[in-house]
């Protein structure tokens, strides 16, 4: 069976890769594919996150096995595409280069039968040109519905009215040392 994936760049424009692959595939070969569809030279540490419909990163799948912990981490290299992805686990997200954080959404849109005059790995579609910086990408899970332009100052959180420079109303000696 062949997987076909959607990997979209994080960043507001459209950029996204739709690639072909043998579901029997390693995530190595999906990360090969990856980061020649994106232009990368792919000589960056990379990982794959199982990841569920609300895009929250699970389980990690790393490019190589750095850890010291008893239980030994997946690597792209062990672990096959079939063994992880299928019709009810859809989604991973992948980051490429730990220093610039490339993050891709990865979703399983089609399993499909292999065509005979198609070579795999298989590059579909390209839409948009990556940017020459990774875009910042915010990791601190919480939407804010306000732009900075719309703060209204009566919505500060740290305004306490007090005054720095009133010491009378404070509960301390200044003089104290």
């Amino acid at each position: 069976m062949i997987y076909r994936f959607r990997i979209i760049l994080d960043t507001e424009e459209d950029i996204f890769r739709d690639i072909e692959i043998e579901q029997s595939a390693s995530f190595e070969d999906l990360h090969n594919s990856i980061t020649q569809s994106f232009g990368f030279d792919g000589t960056e540490m990379a990982s794959f996150y199982v990841s569920d419909d609300e895009w929250t990163q699970g389980e990690e799948i790393a490019l190589f096995d750095m850890s010291d912990a008893e239980v030994p981490l997946r690597t792209m290299q062990d672990t096959s595409l079939e063994q992880m992805l299928n019709q009810d686990q859809t989604r991973m997200i992948y980051v490429y280069d730990f220093f610039n954080l490339w993050t891709f959404f990865v979703e399983l849109a089609e399993i499909t039968e292999p065509d005979e005059s198609v070579s795999y790995p298989n590059l579909m579609y390209v839409f948009g040109q990556i940017p020459a910086q990774a875009p910042e990408t915010d990791f601190s899970g919480e939407e804010s519905d306000q732009d900075a332009d719309d703060f209204d100052d009566d919505d500060d959180p740290f305004d306490d009215d007090y005054d720095i420079e009133d010491y009378e109303g404070l509960d301390f000696d200044e003089n104290w040392n």
